[in-house]
């Protein structure tokens, strides 16, 4: 079974696209973005542990 690792980051508008790409070449998938008043705009990440 696989098992997951889960990381949040802020995202700032002029730098999404370099912000995306690095998390990407890291492994990471983008499973969501939320916008919210209080935390600005969150980008949701997850990849598969390592054994």
């Amino acid at each position: 079974m696989t098992k997951w690792e889960y990381t949040t980051v802020p995202l700032i508008s002029h730098a999404l696209q370099e912000i995306l790409n690095q998390w990407g070449e890291e492994g990471w998938e983008l499973v969501q973005v939320l916008e919210s008043q209080a935390t600005g705009t969150t980008a949701y990440f997850k990849r598969a542990k390592e054994a």
